[in-house]
C-alpha cells in the first residue's frame, strides 16, 4: 500500500483526530450530566417524571444516530432560529444519544447500591435527595466508571457518522484526503488504523481502572 501521500497530508488526519476526540469527549461529559437526571427522573414514583425519562430513553436508543444527527441539524437552528456552529451542533446530537444509554448505566448503578445505604443514610436525618447526592450516586460512579469508559470507546466509533453533515473529523479529513489523491482506499486504512489506535489504548485504559477499583474494593 502506497502511503506517500501522508508526507503531504498528514495534518488532515490530526487535526480529523482532534475534532473526533473532542467530539466524543464532551459527548460523554455532556452525556453523563443529562444521563444522571434521565435516570433519576425514570427511577421517581412520580409518574410526571417517570414516563418522560422512559419514552426519551426509549426513543433514543430505538433509533439510529443518524436519524437524531439529522433532526438536530438542520431542525435545531429552524426552531430556535438560531444558527449554531456545526460543531456545536453535532456534541448536541452525540450528547444526546449518549444520554440516553448512560441513563441506563447509571440507572443500573444506583439500583446496584444495597437499600441499607439509603435506609441509614435517612435515618440520620438525610433528605432523599442529600441521601443521593451524598451517599449512592458516588458509590454508584464508582462501579459504574469501566462502563462510562466504554460508552467512550464506543462514541469514538460512532462519532465517525457526523462526517455526513460536513463536520471535519477523522472520517471526513480521510474523505477529503481521498478524494484529492486520487487514493481511494488508502486513506481509509490510515483512519482505520487511527480509530484502532485510539480505542485500544482507551480500552487498555479502562482495563487498568477495572483493575485498580477491583484491587480498591479488595482492601476495603
Amino acid at each position: 500500500m502506497d502511503i506517500a501521500f501522508l508526507a503531504k497530508y498528514y495534518k488532515f488526519f490530526i487535526s480529523g483526530t482532534g475534532v473526533t476526540l473532542l467530539l466524543s469527549f464532551f459527548g460523554v461529559i455532556f452525556g453523563v450530566v443529562v444521563g444522571i437526571f434521565l435516570a433519576l427522573m425514570k427511577m421517581s414514583e412520580k409518574r410526571i417524571f417517570r414516563f418522560p425519562a422512559t419514552a426519551y430513553i426509549e426513543v433514543v436508543r430505538g433509533t439510529p444516530l443518524l436519524v437524531q444527527l439529522f433532526i438536530i441539524y438542520y431542525g435545531l437552528p429552524l426552531l430556535t432560529g438560531i444558527q449554531f456552529p456545526d460543531l456545536m451542533l453535532a456534541i448536541i446530537a452525540v450528547s444526546f444519544n449518549s444520554a440516553a444509554y448512560v441513563a441506563e448505566i447509571i440507572r443500573a448503578g444506583i439500583q446496584s447500591i444495597d437499600k441499607g445505604q439509603m435506609e441509614a443514610a435517612r435515618s440520620l436525618g438525610m433528605t432523599n435527595g442529600m441521601a443521593m447526592k451524598y451517599i449512592i450516586i458516588p458509590q454508584a460512579f464508582k462501579n459504574i466508571l469501566p462502563a462510562l469508559g466504554n460508552e467512550f470507546i464506543v462514541l469514538v466509533k460512532e462519532s465517525a457518522i457526523v462526517s455526513v453533515v460536513g463536520i471535519y473529523d477523522l472520517m471526513y479529513r480521510a474523505d477529503t484526503v481521498r478524494g484529492i489523491s486520487y487514493k481511494p482506499f488508502a486513506p481509509l486504512i490510515i483512519a482505520a488504523i487511527i480509530y484502532f489506535i485510539i480505542t485500544f489504548t482507551l480500552s487498555k485504559l479502562v482495563g487498568i481502572l477495572e483493575r485498580r477499583l477491583s484491587a480498591s474494593d479488595s482492601r476495603n
